[in-house]
């Protein structure tokens, strides 16, 4: 089994990578096979619906989008980080997910998707529900923990601290092996 993780953070190590590592550890516990890609800041551009994707099976623009459909593809689940930027999802992450779920037309009914997000303070739940969307509305189950995936904090330092948002990013024993 493998999980492909993409931190859409611009801060590779931050308090969003922090959220995605704890995660990481759990998996590698359960014999689950993690990636992590770091996309927060990749020059990505937004769909502009030219319908090359129909055409040809992937996206007219070379940026990670199609690298990053390719290992979609290969895995069983997709786990997906986000600094929360008022009250909304990086741009340049939601960029590269529109583009990857609507240039793939391979089959992600049975894929398991989670997301995870971090803030100082607030916008969490928008995020998280923003992020969610992607996977619900291409089928694909969605893994939940015992509370809202978020951690909170300014950066990696403070975001460690965050023991209950540290626990609550976890892969939730069971949900990825069943």
């Amino acid at each position: 089994m493998k999980v492909l993780l993409l931190n859409g953070s611009p801060h590779a190590q931050g308090s969003t990578y922090t959220a995605l590592h704890e995660m990481e550890k759990i998996f590698a516990e359960q014999g689950i096979e993690t990636e992590l890609i770091h996309v927060g800041n990749q020059p990505v551009r937004s769909c502009v619906a030219c319908g090359y994707c129909y055409k040809n099976g992937k996206c007219v623009f070379q940026d990670p989008v199609n690298e990053i459909a390719a290992k979609f593809e290969a895995s069983d689940g997709l786990v997906v980080g986000s600094p929360v930027y008022y009250a909304s999802a990086n741009a340049t992450l939601v960029a590269l997910l529109t583009r990857l779920f609507y240039s793939t037309s391979f089959d992600k009914t049975m894929k398991v998707g989670a997301c995870v997000v971090s803030a100082r303070r607030g916008g969490l739940s928008a995020t998280f529900d923003e992020l969610n969307k992607f996977f619900t509305i291409s089928g694909m189950p969605v893994a939940s923990s015992q509370y809202w995936n978020s951690i909170h904090g300014n950066n990696a330092a403070e975001a460690v601290q965050d023991e209950e948002g540290c626990r609550s990013c976890g892969p939730w024993p069971g949900t990825w092996l069943s």
